[in-house]
This record gives C-alpha cells, structure tokens and sequence, in this order.
C-alpha cells in the first residue's frame, strides 16, 4: 500500500460543511473517492451529503484516517480545485467565531466570497506587473505626514527590514494620510512582505487606491469590497489568493482577504461604525485585524483623525506603540479653534448668542472666510426641518392620526408625519392652540436656504444623502455637508462651522461624545492651518469636554479621559459585554441562574452584571450581560453552549452580539 501513488491512498477529507448550525459547528469526515484524489487540495470547495441532502464546504485538511467509528460517506464532487481558504485564513476564521460566539460557516461566508467558474477559468497574468513611474510628490506627501509623526520614519523603517511594528497614528491637519498609507504599504513590499489595508467607505477606498497607483504603479494592488460585483470581486479575491499581488484595500469586507504573509495590516478610522459587521456574527474589523496580526506575526496600524477607547486601551496595556507628534508640528498645522453660541458665551454686541443657532460670529467668519475661498459648514442632520414644534408653547408637533412627529421637507410643503407618512397641512397646537410652526431640528436643505439668502450670489453647494461631493473647486462658496460627506478642496477650507453641537451631544448613546470628536476632527482635517488664515468655528458650549478637546487640540487627551470614565463606570471597552435578544420568555430564563446551569452545563462567569431584561415588544426582549474583562473569554463560552444548545432542539437561534458599537 505504501508504494500506491499518492491519489491511489485512501483519504480522509475533513470538512468544514456551509450549515451555519451552532451545533454543527464542526469539521466532519468524509471518505475521498480515488477518482477525486488528484483534484482535491486543502482549501478547495466540495460538496458533500449532509443530513440528507447536498450543502456545500469547504477542506479543512486531509489526513489517512478517520477517529469516526462507522463507515465514511464519500464526497459528492469537487466544486473546484482551487484552494480558495488558505489555512491562515481559516484559522483566523475560527478564531473569529470564537471571539464572537458565532460558527465558523458564518465568518467563511465574509471571506470567502461566492465562486465565479469563469472569472477562475481566466489565464493567469505572465508575471508581477512591470514597476510603475512613482509620482514624486505624492510620495513627498506621504513622507512629510510620517516625519511629523513621533516616531513615523522609525515605523517605515522597520517595516522596509521585515519587522512587523505595531503603532497607534493620529494623523494632523493638513495630512496626506493616502498618501503616508501608501508610503507604508511600499516600505513593507520593500521589506518582501504583504499588506491589507481596511477602510470604512467608499470614498476612504477610492483615495488610497489613487495613492498606490500613483506610488506603486498600477496593477500592483487590488481593491476588495462588496459591491464590486460577483466577477470583479472574485477576480480581486484570485489575484491576492495566488500572490499576483502583495497589497489589499478595501472595506470591512476586506478584514480576510488572503493577502500572503502580511507584514501590515493597516484600519483607518477604527471608529466608524461602518467597520462593525451588520450580521452575523457581528465582528469588527479592528478586532479581526488585531486578532490577524497577532496569529500571523503581522504588524498594525490603527489610523484616524481620532483615537478611540479601545484603542487607547491596546495603548495603555503596551500592545501598541504611540505615535505622538511634537506640539510645535501640532501648533503649526492646527486651525485657529474659536468657540461661540454657549449659554456662556454671549456678549454684549450679540445678546442672543447663547440661543442663535447661527450667531453673529459664525455669520462674520462666513463673510471674512469668503474673500478667499470656500467655507464648510458641518449639519449633524440632512433634510430640511427634521423636528417641529409649536412656536409659542414650544410644545412638539405630533399627527394627529399616529401620533408620530412631525416634520416638512420643503418651504411650500405641509407638515407630514415621519412614521405614516400623512400631511397635516391644518395642524394645531393642541396644547395651546397655536398654528405657528419652528424647528427645533434643521437639515442640510433649510441650511443651505438660510445660508443662500444671506450671502447672495455665492455659490451654495449640498453634501448629503444620495448627493455626496467628492471635491468641490477652492473658490469662494459655502459648502453645507453632513457628518461623513464632507468634500474635500485644495488647499483646505478657509473656514469651518460645527452647527448644533449640543444636539449631537445630546443624543442618547454611549459613544455620543467620541463620535462629535471623530466627526469634528475629520472637518479639522480639511481646515487650513492657523498660519493661512485657517478658523474652525464651533457654535456650542465651551465647557463641553469634546469641545475643549478641539480647543486644545488635544484629542489624545480626549481618549485617555473616555477610558477612564468607562473603567471607572465599568463600560466597555474596560468590561466585556454582550446583548442576548430572542422570545421574551426564554430571555427572561437567562435570568434565572439555574435555568442557565441547565442549558449550558455552567453558570455566568462570577461576577456578573445582568442588565434587563428590556421588553422591546412583539413578545421580544433583550438582556444585556456584563462581566469583568479577564472573564470575556468565559462569557463568549456559556454564549456558544447557549446557542448551541438551542440549536441542537430546533428553536429559534438568540441574536447574541458580543461587544456591540451601540447598545440603542
């Protein structure tokens, strides 16, 4: 039998089988038929009889026995030869679904993306494409943005040796962060180790893939997110998979992408919840990354504007290495910060101040930044009045059918109701009596009108919605943007203006604060430094601790500050926590600490906090279940016997989001 040919051996293939089954969330056995010997590899697509019928899966690993007792059933057929799940890959996938309490065929369906026969029968390229012209000043850009970094030519550095740093960079106005991205992806190619590059949207992508074409020459990198399309997507996947090319960028859909031997892992703005995955099993992309790079050896970079709790948490626990600048390179590039509008800062010229939504200064810095060029005004909403309420009880406006608030969506349009969709265009106070109509809540759109009224034959452009600017030209307009749509300019913004910050503020959210201080410092970004002439006006109260960050320019100061309060509020990231919805009946179990022993084999890790549960109607509740962060390990354990256990009795599988972004 030894001196048989390899294919002629008997084998056992095993399978991770595409049944997202907690229960059945394991490789299984199957016997490899010597006609499939030749085609099968680990990593290729097969499909296999399972509980009756034909799923599909994926080979794990192929071994010459089987500890299954009783005869194997064969494998159907071999979908492909390609070994589309490279064991790196796969083990991280696992660990993935460990993390988060999910099954291993749930995380393989993000990282594997469906099979595209003909895009795989396609000629492999004759070789690795020719070296591009570098674009000398992109590459000065890059450079210049890692020189004022503490530590920034050391990091590229490393990288260029092979080594794999892991580093913490908040980037300064005035930044070409793509192009320092790119600069860091080319030293670690130099060093002859691959690189993955994650990113939040659309727009983030499309500048760095600008910048590695321009700095490594094109074709030697590949964009990867969802809505490329079956065949492109596909064909991206092939290209790293086979090491065609050595760099990825893309969305969250990019966290697994197989990119060989990386020795960079890069997430810019890690706190963008566009990098939390919607389903299951709700994993974040700075979480895989870091989980990637301590399996693979690979280095990381978490990149933003901003620094978030958990990521000053990996700070303070040394995992990763600072990177701050020296306060005259951030006095250089800041904007001049003025604040206006609090119940405290009114003065004698504008008595109003303190409840001016637009003051008298931020209409003077319009005026004064027009001179020169465009000016960028920040609405926390789009629309046009969001919210309304009687102007003279103050009392909001609600239908009178449902119940629901009121809004308008235009100057010559009746008030209508947000949930039925109804217009009231007779609408009366009914605590009053009134038919006068305000707004507490503006939009983009009423902006924008207000705006154009005040500055006459400017131009006045909108970025919101479905119509979100790329760039608008460095002339003098005012550009009215929401959070995340902000065009960029040449040369930068003469001006800025934050609107409605207490509104922001005010939303009821644990995470309210840190995400105005991301969004803020994102339109910081795109402001001139003080010495051009650069102001970012805030119309807010100035002893608000976000504002006072960008005050002092100091948002490091502003994470470190974050985490404390959550450690000392025991909040994540200082806690583990995880939200179970499911009936409200079997939630309401979980309580209960024998019920718990019963469906598990164990308890909750001690201590515990169970917080609810929370009727959410429909017959539907939600228990949110908190325990120290050294016990998060166990916590992820009970929540997989849970669902297994559930599984296994054909009931309804829980929703179980292990460290969700919002707890809304």
């Amino acid at each position: 039998m030894d001196d048989a040919p390899p294919h002629a051996r008997p084998l056992v293939a095993r399978v991770a089988v595409e049944v997202p089954l907690a229960h059945l969330d394991r490789p299984f056995d199957y016997a490899v038929p010597a006609a499939m010997a030749p085609e099968v590899a680990v990593g290729c697509r097969v499909a296999v009889r399972f509980a009756g019928r034909q799923v599909g899966g994926f080979v794990l690993e192929l071994a010459d026995s089987s500890d299954h007792d009783g005869r194997l059933l064969p494998l159907r057929r071999v979908v492909s030869s390609e070994p589309v799940l490279s064991p790196a890959v796969a083990r991280l996938a696992r660990g993935v679904a460990d993390r988060y309490a999910g099954t291993l065929a749930d995380v393989l369906r993000l990282a594997v993306p469906p099979r595209h026969a003909r895009v795989e029968r396609e000629p492999a390229p004759g070789g690795p494409p020719p070296e591009g012209r570098v674009d000398a000043s992109v590459a000065a850009r890059g450079r210049h943005a890692w020189a004022r970094a503490g530590g920034g030519t050391t990091l590229l550095t490393r990288l260029a040796e092979g080594a794999s740093p892991r580093a913490a960079w908040m980037t300064l106005p005035g930044d070409d962060w793509a192009s320092a991205l790119a600069a860091a992806a080319a030293a670690t190619l130099s060093g002859g180790r691959g690189v993955l590059l994650c990113l939040p949207g659309r727009r983030d992508v499309a500048l760095v893939d600008a910048a590695l074409t321009t700095v490594l020459g094109p074709g030697r990198h590949v964009v990867l997110t969802a809505d490329l399309g079956p065949a492109p997507r596909y064909r991206a996947f092939l290209s790293a998979l086979r090491g065609q090319v050595r760099v990825v960028v893309g969305t969250r859909a990019a966290a697994l992408a197989p990119v060989r031997d990386p020795g960079l892992l890069v997430v810019w703005d890690d706190g963008d919840d566009l990098l939390a995955e919607p389903r299951a099993p709700y994993c974040h992309a700075r979480e895989v990354l870091a989980l990637r790079a301590h399996q693979q050896g690979a280095g990381l970079l978490l990149a933003g504007h901003a620094r978030t709790p958990e990521t000053q948490q990996l700070v303070d626990a040394g995992w990763v290495t600072a990177m701050p600048p020296a306060r005259a390179a951030v006095r250089a590039a800041w904007p001049l910060v003025q604040v206006t509008g609090g119940a405290t800062s009114g003065s004698g010229r504008d008595p109003a101040t303190g409840a001016a939504r637009l003051p008298h200064a931020a209409f003077t810095a319009v005026r004064s930044a027009l001179a020169t060029g465009p000016v960028l005004l920040q609405v926390p909403r789009a629309g046009y009045r969001t919210r309304l309420a009687c102007q003279d009880c103050r009392t909001p406006a609600v239908c009178r059918t449902c119940q629901g608030p009121l809004t308008q969506t235009g100057a010559d349009r009746a008030p209508q109701c947000r949930w039925c969709g109804r217009p009231d265009p007779g609408w009366r106070c009914a605590a009053c009596g009134s038919t006068r109509l305000r707004a507490p809540v503006v939009g983009e759109e009423r902006t924008a009108e207000e705006l154009g009224r005040a500055f006459p034959g400017v131009p006045v452009r909108r970025s919101a919605g479905e119509s979100v600017l790329d760039q608008v030209p460095a002339e003098p307009s005012v550009v009215i943007a929401t959070p995340g749509a902000e065009p960029r300019t040449d040369g930068g913004y003469v001006a800025a203006l934050l609107l409605d910050t207490a509104l922001s503020l005010a939303r009821p959210d644990l995470r309210a604060g840190e995400e105005c201080v991301r969004r803020w410092l994102a339109v910081a970004a795109m402001v001139r430094p003080a010495g051009a002439g650069g102001v970012l006006l805030v119309v807010g109260e100035p002893a608000s601790v976000p504002v006072q960050a960008l005050v002092r320019a100091d948002p490091s100061g502003f994470a470190e500050r974050e985490l404390a309060h959550r450690r000392a509020a025991r909040l994540p990231p200082a806690t583990r926590l995880a939200t179970v919805e499911g009936p409200g009946q079997v939630v309401r179990r979980l309580t209960d600490p024998a019920a718990v022993r019963e469906l598990t084999g164990t308890g909750w890790p001690d201590p515990v906090d169970l917080l609810g549960p929370v009727d959410l109607g429909s017959d539907r509740a939600r228990l949110v279940v908190r325990v120290p962060w050294a016990s998060g390990a166990a916590l992820v354990q009970i929540l997989a016997r849970l669902q297994s256990a559930r599984s296994a009795r054909k009931a309804e599988a829980l929703r179980v989001v292990v460290d969700p972004v919002a707890l809304g």
